[in-house]
């Protein structure tokens, strides 16, 4: 496993990070804990002492899981990253929301609230539910327009602070709002999407990043899946599973990335790897990128994802993935598309 510094923390993470965000079971079909657990002790034994999660996964069931799957290690061997600002109970119903339901099936609605007093009450609660007195890196989950920056930030230090987080890192910020953000407090990351299917943060939030030595955790680099080419076209997926209604997963789409992941299955097997390694390395490989996150439910799986940070892609490997991907060009148009902040990862 290789190791990057996370922009200007102190904070060495695996270039492959485990991602939380499934295990949850929140939009994801349910979870298995005791599958759940093995694969982040198997994720652990193998060299990925970073896992992200978040209090929305499964409303608060990530972090257990995360919590159990760490008891009885050193603490200051595994690096604990979660998040705060998405909250579904305990706060008054604004615009900035969305409506889901939690893994009963119960329908609620989602707040995007950082004020200082939220702030500070979730860290709490996460603290509980992962059975630690500290968070490595502590992320701001959204953006929350109705909430100044300043006060977020004077939230996070003073949490900084008190011992209970060593890093501030925000997820889904553009270039301006963490400019907005540094004005206040260094910020060791940000957690952008990105992947062979979702290249748009090159535009600007990669290279901010870069100029401002800001931490780059990629999440959804296989696109939920779809980029491991094990998704066949036929595949079907429950209602309660995003995949069902995200456009890529689309049966029309699905054959479109098929095709090109099999344009670029000679590469993957130059490497003696799988596509699924293939799509993760070249990822890591891009300039500016700390680490992508990379979920898993099962100890097979992680296994799989470790073998990523072992390929190392030539320029010319490098630039062929990257023109077949962008040969294939958008989704097709669907009649039925998923909408809203839940299309947000792992």
């Amino acid at each position: 496993m290789q190791y990057r510094k996370l922009g200007t923390s102190d904070l060495q993470v695996p270039t492959v990070i485990f991602g939380a965000w499934a295990i949850g079971g929140w939009l994801w079909g349910g979870t298995d804990d005791k599958n759940a657990v093995a694969a982040m002790q198997r994720a652990l034994d193998l060299g990925v002492n970073c896992i992200d999660t978040a209090a929305i996964y499964g409303m608060g069931h990530s972090e257990k899981l995360v919590g159990r799957a760490i008891k009885g290690r050193p603490r200051d061997s595994v690096i604990i990253a979660t998040k705060c600002g998405l909250r579904w109970e305990g706060v008054e119903p604004k615009e900035d929301s969305f409506e889901t339901v939690d893994n009963s099936g119960r329908a609620i609605r989602v707040i995007k609230h950082l004020a200082a007093d939220s702030i500070a009450y979730e860290c709490e609660q996460s603290l509980r539910r992962l059975g630690t007195d500290y968070i490595d890196l502590y992320q701001c989950h959204w953006p929350d327009v109705s909430t100044p920056i300043e006060e977020t930030m004077g939230a996070l230090l003073e949490l900084r602070d008190q011992g209970k987080i060593r890093a501030i890192g925000v997820s889904n910020f553009d270039a301006d709002q963490m400019a907005d953000c540094l004005r206040y407090a260094p910020l060791a990351s940000d957690q952008p999407r990105y992947g062979l299917l979702s290249r748009g943060v090159e535009d600007s939030i990669l290279p901010f990043c870069r100029r401002h030595n800001v931490g780059v955790v990629c999440y959804s680099p296989l696109e939920h899946g779809i980029l491991t080419g094990k998704v066949p076209a036929e595949r079907t997926f429950p209602d309660d599973d995003l995949r069902s209604k995200l456009p890529w997963y689309q049966p029309q789409n699905r054959s479109r990335v098929n095709a090109a992941l099999e344009e670029i299955r000679p590469i993957a097997e130059s490497h003696n790897a799988t596509l699924a390694q293939i799509t993760v390395a070249w990822v890591i490989a891009q300039p500016g990128v700390t680490a992508a996150l990379v979920g898993a439910r099962r100890p097979e799986q992680v296994e799989e994802n470790v073998g990523a940070a072992d390929v190392e892609l030539s320029a010319d490997e490098l630039a062929a993935i990257r023109a077949t991907f962008e040969a294939l060009g958008d989704p097709l148009p669907v009649e039925k598309s998923f909408k809203g902040i839940a299309q947000r990862k792992g």
